[in-house]
Order: C-alpha cells, then sequence, then structure tokens
C-alpha cells in the first residue's frame, strides 16, 4: 500500500464524520453502552487529542488518536479502518505512525482500551505484534468484562523527554 497518506485532520471533513459515526455505530453494536469508550467528534477535537486520517488515492480508509494522558504518557483512541479496506495493513499503518508521534514526543507509556469480546480479537492481535501487553485498567477506567486493557513501553522506566505537540 504505498499510496496511504497519514495526515493530522481538524474533524471537519464530511467523510470523517461519517467514519467516526460508522465506527460508533459499531461500538454500540457490539458492546453494550455502558462499556463504549469510543470518543465523538467533540471529544476527539479537545487539545490533549491530535488525530490523524488515512487516505488512499483520495479515499478516507482509516484513522486513529493519541490523546495526552500527562507528560510522559498518552493513550492510543479511536483506531479505525473502513470497512471495505479492513485486512489491507491500513490500521498497521496508523498505528505505526502513532507509535513514532510518541516517541517523538518523549512519552514513555502507551495505554489503550479495547473490547473484550470476538469482533476485537483483530485489534487485540494487531496490538501485540506491536508489543503491547495485557494489564488492568488505567486513568479513569474501571474493571469491566466488556474492556480489555493494554500497554506498551517506549523508554527504560523513568524516563520521560517531553518535546511538546
Amino acid at each position: 500500500m504505498t499510496s496511504l497518506e497519514i495526515r493530522q485532520d481538524d474533524l471537519t471533513g464530511p467523510e470523517i464524520a461519517a467514519l467516526l459515526q460508522e465506527h460508533l455505530d459499531e461500538m454500540y453494536r457490539i458492546t453494550p453502552p455502558e462499556s463504549v469508550h469510543a470518543l465523538d467528534l467533540k471529544e476527539l477535537r479537545q487539545p490533549s487529542v491530535t488525530f490523524w486520517s488515512a487516505w488512499l488515492d483520495g479515499e478516507l480508509v482509516g484513522c486513529g488518536a493519541l490523546k495526552e494522558m500527562d507528560a510522559c504518557s498518552a493513550e492510543i483512541k479511536s483506531m479505525r479502518t473502513s470497512l471495505g479496506h479492513r485486512g489491507r495493513r491500513v490500521g498497521s499503518r496508523v498505528l505505526e505512525h502513532i507509535l513514532e508521534t510518541a516517541a517523538a514526543r518523549g512519552y514513555s507509556r502507551l495505554y489503550l482500551e479495547t473490547g473484550s469480546q470476538e469482533e476485537f480479537a483483530p485489534a487485540r492481535g494487531l496490538y501485540e505484534r506491536y508489543g503491547f501487553g495485557y494489564r488492568g485498567p488505567f486513568g479513569d477506567y474501571v474493571e469491566d468484562p466488556n474492556s480489555v486493557f493494554m500497554t506498551r513501553r517506549l523508554a527504560p522506566e523513568g524516563v520521560c523527554v517531553r518535546q511538546g505537540r
């Protein structure tokens, strides 16, 4: 997939609104409402969140976000590949971009929450392939049978070289 372009997105285009609505609709179809942690457009526009969209030959095919938790850690949010482009490494490429950005910013650790249901197995497999390990809840999350929590260290313990956004 040589022509995939990943760019920071201002979340104003109709294509990204449609993809995020597809994402939210699927999350609410699979997961009980109290266990859905996907962010909507308003929440993704917060200053603590950087959002990227992935485009293939002018078509929006995926997205992902990084939400700063504190000076040394961030959470991966809103990872999504459009239904017609799954299995084509879009998610891998977006995740690689997020990992590179997080490392360049000096974060020492990344976290994420994803679903425990079978539909989320491909996502969990993706994160495992990129070195994420399982852990308990973090931040404001609580133990939930519908959630899986993962983390990946980017720098040695105690190292945080924050570079800013």
